[in-house]
């Protein structure tokens, strides 16, 4: 750790200066709407041995928070602010009415914040960007723009796999649009050919990247942002079959042994009960054998997706070896939000996908197809959590997230102590030099991060990331929770909460099944003066009503359409 620790302490500019720039390289992978349980590091049975071998020789972070959906987390992880702080207090697609115009919610990455990459980038750093960006459609709000030397970037939240088609219909609601990609500043279009596949054409465009930098002798910053396996499923049609029988046995079969694989693991406590998922929602046994043949499918394309993109991984990990930079590289793996489970046509129109896409039973996950899997399967992918993609609760915001380095402190460790992506920025910031608390570096105004950098922990240097009683809350989509500690309060509008501020003791209680408000008053009134205090602070719109405002929910029209 010595080496790490020093280089650390140099001046970036003297480095780069003298020729002998040995600061570690830094990739960044984030995944889109993996779920907590889907890679086998975290219990699940999709085969990802490339990242399984990174968290066996890393460390798995068991406890580690994103925002409940992907832009806000993109904000968060690119600036180390508050998402209402760095413009994304909602999404683009979805702000309201009461949020329209106001501060916090522009839907884009504000200019009040700077971008770590910007940092990095004036530190002697080759900066690079592949896949999805999110964070704003124009030129002087593209990667390019935020201080990314060489970026490929879909600009929108979503899109095909196997070609160019978008996530929205056209302005008549009729027809299909192209989805926004840019290469540096200007627009492009994806190629055309048999085997494209944009998990692929990612991790060869950031190896070509990597690849052209070679001689500068300058670290490199990579941010590998996959789509998958987001919506719409889509997945080659060799990984569709290799799993086509495995999902036959449902839900709860899946759920349950992904529980008992992650207590046999150390993941959750041994005497963690398994409660049951929303009763919303139908169990398995109430299928018709049509349904349960088209979600098994919808499954299996899932769990495809989620192993092209390991393949990936362990095809950027090889060519780190090859180029000898391996040893000499920190790597982070996490996901976005949780698992989207929620019903697709609350987001795009499902005349339109009727109109324009084959979802017949053979065509599911191939070209020309447009699906999502539901609040069934998203279930198990948040095993053992409640709820996922859209909620603050833990299976809407924690991450399976894993840290490597060659030497690490913690390697081979799992590790359960509350952290956040906004921790993220920060930890680049020291590993490249840079102080994390300075509010200038080389001519360019750094705003207060608000993370803790996890680099004195990972090298060994403490025992903690957080104070035993950090607070920390986040609100989206009208909902809300406030934690310090182990207790969380949360707000979660009908019928997936009560519509109403409800009391957790985490420690005693992850699945957030106990509501303590009432049995804890002292505690509720604690956490609850918190929430003002953040809600002031960070400009939030809250009244109890925005969630009733915003269409994502879960439709129980989903499970009607399965065999039409």
């Amino acid at each position: 750790m010595l080496g790490l620790t020093l280089q650390c302490l140099s001046s970036p500019a003297a480095l780069a200066a003298n020729g002998d720039d040995s600061r570690p390289n830094i990739v960044l992978i984030l995944a889109d709407d993996l779920g907590y349980s889907d890679i086998g590091a975290f219990g699940g049975e999709i085969d990802t041995p490339n990242l399984d071998a990174l968290a066996g020789a890393g460390l798995k972070m068991t406890n580690f928070h994103v925002s409940p959906a992907c832009s806000p987390t993109r904000a968060m992880l690119m600036s180390g602010a508050n998402n209402h702080k760095a413009g994304l207090g909602n999404m683009a697609e979805l702000v309201t009415p009461p949020e329209k115009g106001k501060p916090g919610y522009e839907g884009y990455l504000s200019h009040n914040v700077t971008p770590f990459p910007e940092l990095l980038r004036a530190a002697g750093y080759d900066t690079y960007m592949v896949g999805k960006w999110h964070l704003g459609l124009t030129e002087e709000l593209s990667p390019a723009a935020r201080g990314f030397e060489k970026s490929y970037a879909m600009l929108q939240g979503g899109a095909g796999f196997f070609d160019q088609t978008g996530n929205a219909p056209t302005p008549d609601g009729k027809g299909k649009t192209r989805a926004r990609y840019r290469e540096n500043r200007d627009p492009v279009d994806l190629p055309t050919r048999p085997d494209f596949y944009t998990t692929d054409f990612f991790t060869d465009k950031m190896i070509e990247y990597i690849g052209s930098g070679r001689t500068d002798g300058h670290p490199f910053f990579s941010y590998v942002a996959y789509t998958a396996p987001h919506f719409p499923l889509q997945a080659p049609d060799r990984l569709i079959d290799k799993y086509k029988d495995r999902y036959l046995a449902g839900y709860e079969v899946i759920r349950k042994t992904r529980f008992e694989r992650m207590k046999e693991m150390g993941l959750i406590p041994s005497d963690m009960e398994l409660e049951d998922g929303h009763p919303a929602w139908p169990r398995w046994e109430q299928l018709t054998p049509q349904q349960k043949e088209n979600e098994a499918r919808r499954m299996a394309v899932y769990a495809g997706m989620v192993e092209s993109m390991d393949q990936n991984i362990g095809k950027l990990v090889s060519h780190l070896k090859q180029i000898g930079e391996f040893e000499n590289t920190i790597l982070v793996f996490l996901s976005d939000n949780g698992a989207e489970a929620n019903d697709i046509h609350d987001l795009v129109p499902r005349d339109w996908v009727a109109a324009n896409f084959n979802n017949s039973l053979d065509n599911l996950g191939r070209p020309g197809s447009y699906i999502g899997y539901g609040p069934g399967w998203g279930q198990v992918s948040a095993t053992p959590f409640r709820l996922y993609k859209g909620f603050p609760s833990e299976g809407g915001t924690r991450s399976p997230t894993i840290i490597f380095h060659s030497e690490l402190a913690r390697r081979g460790k799992t590790d359960t102590q509350l952290a956040s992506v906004l921790d993220l920025a920060p930890t680049f910031l020291q590993v490249a030099g840079i102080d994390p608390a300075a509010r200038e570096y080389a001519d360019r105004k750094i705003h207060q991060l608000e993370g803790t950098s996890l680099w004195s922990y990972l090298s060994g240097g403490t025992d903690r990331v957080h104070p035993q009683d950090q607070v920390m809350g986040l609100e989206l989509f009208g909902r809300a929770y406030m934690r310090k500690g182990d207790w969380k309060l949360v707000w979660i509008n009908r019928p997936w909460g009560s519509g109403d501020w409800e009391l957790y003791n985490l420690a005693e209680d992850p699945h957030e099944s106990r509501n303590l408000s009432k049995e804890n008053p002292q505690k509720f009134s604690e956490l609850m003066e918190s929430w003002k205090q953040y809600q002031e602070k960070n400009g939030v719109i809250f009244d109890g009503t925005i969630a009733a405002l915003i269409q994502y929910t879960n439709s129980q029209r989903y499970y009607d359409d399965l065999v039409q």
